[in-house]
């Protein structure tokens, strides 16, 4: 055999392996992106000052919003500022969210904070609109939270979120056992293919020192005088 052969079906062999846990796991992850496509502010907080409006989700970093400075006008927004994305949603699991005003002096003035779900979007453009009355109102998209497997409710019954969460450790328990049974079946199967592919060819050398042995034999070479 070869060695650039051999080093083929390595890289193959590795190739199949990656692919059948890529195939397994991918579909446990699953989270959207998510846009600001407009937004109009009702009243600012400061007096004096421009206000510094910012979006956050609990445990994330601020966006700060640095076009939005005055009240009663609305800004529109393609989704390629350099601030956008303002965040990420998971299938099964909402954040807390808000809108705010920095505060000089004291904590930062709320215009609204909610639950934010990936079931919020509606198809089939995958927009979301959210309006509070005398603080904001706002236009989200993320056409990708429409095709998202499963929705976070808070409303579903604990029973029924703990058969879902068993259901899901089943499938990802097979999965896993599948996978390696797969993996120790395709090794096995490369290596007993290797094992052939010797055998064939010691069997392939030999017969060669056998035809030249009977070719020296009908030629009288075989005996030395």
């Amino acid at each position: 055999m070869s060695i650039r052969h051999l080093l083929n079906s390595r890289n193959f062999l590795h190739f199949l392996v990656w692919w059948i846990l890529f195939s397994c796991f991918s579909g446990l992850i699953s989270s959207a992106v998510v846009t600001l496509d407009s937004i109009e502010i009702f009243k600012t907080h400061e007096l004096i000052i421009k206000p510094t409006v910012y979006f956050v989700c609990k445990g994330e970093n601020k966006t700060f919003l640095p076009d939005v400075t005055k009240k009663g006008v609305v800004y529109s927004f393609k989704g390629e500022e350099s601030w956008q994305p303002l965040t990420e949603l998971e299938s099964k699991k909402c954040k807390r969210c808000g809108f705010y005003e920095e505060d000089t002096f004291k904590s930062d003035d709320v215009f609204d904070e909610w639950e934010f779900c990936a079931s919020d979007f509606k198809a089939p453009e995958g927009k979301y609109f959210l309006f509070e009355e005398k603080e904001l109102n706002v236009t989200f998209s993320c056409p990708e939270c429409k095709s998202l497997p499963a929705d976070a409710s808070n409303t579903a019954p604990e029973k029924h979120d703990d058969k879902n969460k068993m259901h899901v450790a089943v499938v990802i328990l097979i999965s896993v056992l599948i996978s390696i049974v797969t993996i120790i079946a395709l090794v096995a199967a490369y290596k007993y293919w290797q094992k052939r592919r010797r055998q064939q060819d010691q069997a392939r050398f030999l017969k060669l020192f056998e035809e030249g042995d009977d070719i020296e034999d009908e030629l009288g070479l075989g005996t030395v005088i």
